[in-house]
């Protein structure tokens, strides 16, 4: 029967796990929003100003306003 790990050790273990995970993570997070912002601009670019609910979000949150209240102009300008 193996040894039992101390609490503490067992939970200095996992909060320096947890670390390392989550720098690793943010580095794919970051390269993944790139590619999702490039890609959304893109739609914009390409598509009419109903968008779809997808895009909406997206615009929404780059402008930090209801999709209610975004002016297609707004819009078009996230696109270029």
């Amino acid at each position: 029967m193996a040894d039992r790990m101390s609490t503490r050790v067992r939970y200095d273990r996992i909060r320096d796990n947890s670390a390392i995970s989550r720098t690793k993570n943010g580095h794919l997070k970051r390269k993944e929003r790139a590619s999702r912002d490039a890609r959304m601009a893109g739609l914009v670019k390409a598509g009419k100003f109903p968008y779809a609910p997808a895009i909406q979000s997206w615009i929404s949150t780059q402008l930090g306003i209801p999709f209610t209240q975004v002016t297609e102009e707004q819009a078009r300008a996230l696109g270029k």
